[in-house]
């Protein structure tokens, strides 16, 4: 059983800055890949950026070049540092946390809320 527990989220100005982090508690008995999704109101969930056992990443188009992901295992926690944020980035983050070599649920934080309006 593992759990996700989000922070970092908040009410930040257009061209501002935000860190989140997601912090593990739990067994994490093999690799796993970490990421990080959002959801607006009215729209679906979507894939922000993720990071793989091996330090590897994906973006989402609308995030690259303004987002980072990081993860630090001792610590089992991954972070997303956010730039030059957008209004369009206002949304709820969600931590995920995927096994990569064995058949598994994923598993999902809470959400921690980000808006970033004037």
């Amino acid at each position: 059983q593992v759990q996700l527990v989000e922070s970092g989220g908040g009410l930040v100005q257009p061209g501002g800055s935000l860190r989140l982090s997601c912090a593990a508690s739990g067994s994490i008995f093999s690799l796993v890949t970490m990421g990080w999704y959002r959801q607006a109101p009215g729209k679906e969930r979507e894939l922000v950026a993720r990071i793989g056992s091996g330090g590897s990443a994906n973006y989402a188009d609308s995030v690259k070049d303004r987002f980072t992901i990081s993860r630090d295992n001792a610590k089992k926690t991954v972070y997303l540092q956010m730039n030059s944020l957008k209004p369009e980035d206002t949304a709820v983050y969600y931590c995920n946390l995927k096994y990569e070599l064995i058949t598994a649920n994923d598993y999902w934080g809470q959400g921690t809320q980000v808006t970033v309006s004037s």
